[in-house]
């Protein structure tokens, strides 16, 4: 199971840095708007975010706190709604825009500080 779990982690780690990166190149481009990258990305870090949460584990290995995951969840599913649903728009409030990125680097240290 732990080849698995690897390989889930840097799939997720590669669909942040899809969703931050895309998300930086637009905001640098001064045109504010969702790219088809940025929805790609939410999507994997949603996807590979639930594989993670699974309750499949290595014999001896701790369970990831239950208040984590949740709010962890309640952050992905947040990002892709945004990301999502404003997907046709032209151009994006600066500040929706800006909260997609602080939510996606905030759900990032929550996975990293929080044990």
């Amino acid at each position: 199971m732990e080849p698995l779990h690897l390989i889930l982690r840097y799939a997720h780690l590669v669909g942040f840095a899809v969703l931050l990166g895309a998300s930086v190149a637009q905001y640098v481009s001064g045109r504010i708007r969702i790219n088809p990258v940025m929805i790609w990305g939410a999507g994997i870090q949603l996807v590979t975010g639930l594989a993670l949460a699974a309750p499949i584990r290595a014999e001896g290995a701790a369970e990831p706190p239950t208040g984590k995951l949740a709010v962890k969840l309640v952050i992905a599913v947040l990002i892709a709604v945004m990301v999502f649903f404003s997907r046709k728009r032209d151009e994006v409030n600066k500040g929706h825009f800006l909260a997609i990125v602080g939510l996606t680097l905030v759900n990032a240290a929550l996975g990293t500080f929080w044990r």
